[in-house]
């Protein structure tokens, strides 16, 4: 029998919380890479990940940090991709932020050992030298259709207040139904008190976030390129579509040109979720979309980017629903009632 088809969806930082503490152990204990990866650590005087996910209890300011959360992530999200490679025709991996460097991986442009260097290591330094925030603000209504006019609206008020004295803000990601801005404070303190005359929407503050995907992260991005030498990049043995929607093929990939946009283009400009899986959908029309663990926060930005080119034929979230009742397009594994039609 043939397997179904399927793009897969490494997520970005913000989504190991609470309620996924225990999830790397839980889902892959045992694995062989959870050891080596540990080790890695051990070595730089980090806290191992097996550590980490069995604290005793969470704790933001120990499982949220760069440092920790996206070796976390990568972890659950490069052994999850490993299970569903297993069950479906892989076509094209993706991600959103943090999750292009699992994609890289987990694509095979990078080593499961190499690419948790270059997360690890980009990890630390947005701990140590980020600054800046980030916000969360949705452009669509209730049915997740946009509202008309709201998404140039905000982009003239980003244009307005970063044009003020001593304001940065910016388009950091743009996620699906939702824009991610970034700046320093002032410029996120002035965005929030514009952003928050309306009744039904309101922005969020992303804790423990800096200003990701902007000029600001020009020092880190240098950092970043000092440390990561270009021997940790390979040719990928799936495609990639990374935060721009542009695909990077097996056999054809500039190994330099995929190092320098992972570590400049990447960190210092906008990242567009929305615009890779678009891109998904549209040059290789997979089954089925599935989103690694952990969390389950990515599901509705992916259907709002899909309902956006009313792919085929969802034009709104009532239409979504149904579509998933009758036969699921996206599947989470970080959502125990999903992972087994993965896994």
């Amino acid at each position: 029998m043939s397997r179904p088809t399927a793009v897969l969806i490494c997520p970005g930082r913000g989504t190991y919380n609470k309620a996924e503490l225990g999830t790397l152990v839980r889902t892959h204990g045992g694995h062989p890479l959870i050891a080596q990866w540990d080790r890695m650590r051990q070595e730089i005087g980090q806290q191992t990940l097996t550590a980490l996910d069995t604290a005793e209890r969470f704790s933001s300011g120990r499982h949220t940090t760069g440092d920790n959360a996206s070796a976390l992530i990568y972890a659950c999200s490069f052994l999850d991709a490993q299970r569903a490679y297993e069950t479906h025709d892989i076509l094209a991996v993706t991600g959103n932020s943090l999750g292009w460097y699992i994609a890289l991986a987990t694509g095979g442009g990078a080593s499961p050992l190499d690419g948790m260097q270059i997360v690890n290591t980009m990890g630390t330094l947005m701990h140590a030298h980020a600054i800046g925030g980030q916000l969360l603000y949705s452009f669509v209504n209730s049915d997740w259709r946009a509202i008309e006019g709201e998404e140039a609206r905000l982009g003239a008020l980003i244009a307005d207040i970063s044009s003020r004295p001593e304001h940065q803000l910016a388009l950091s990601i743009h996620l699906g139904g939702m824009l991610v801005l970034a700046g320093n404070a002032a410029g996120l303190d002035a965005a929030e008190a514009e952003l928050n005359s309306d009744p039904d929407r309101k922005p969020l503050r992303l804790p423990n976030h800096a200003a990701f995907h902007t000029d600001m992260m020009h020092d880190v991005a240098q950092m970043g390129r000092a440390a990561l030498p270009l021997d940790l990049f390979q040719d990928p043995h799936t495609p990639l579509i990374d935060g721009r929607g542009a695909l990077w093929h097996p056999r054809a990939t500039d190994l330099i040109a995929l190092r320098a946009y992972t570590l400049a283009h990447q960190i210092t400009q906008t990242y567009d979720f929305k615009a890779s899986i678009q891109s998904a959908a549209r040059n290789f029309a997979p089954e089925r979309f599935i989103i690694t663990g952990p969390g389950t926060t990515l599901g509705s930005a992916v259907a709002q980017a899909l309902i956006a080119i009313k792919w085929q034929g969802i034009d709104s979230k009532e239409a979504f629903i149904a579509r998933q009742a009758s036969d699921p397009l996206i599947l989470s594994m970080g959502r125990e009632d999903q992972r087994p039609l993965v896994c």
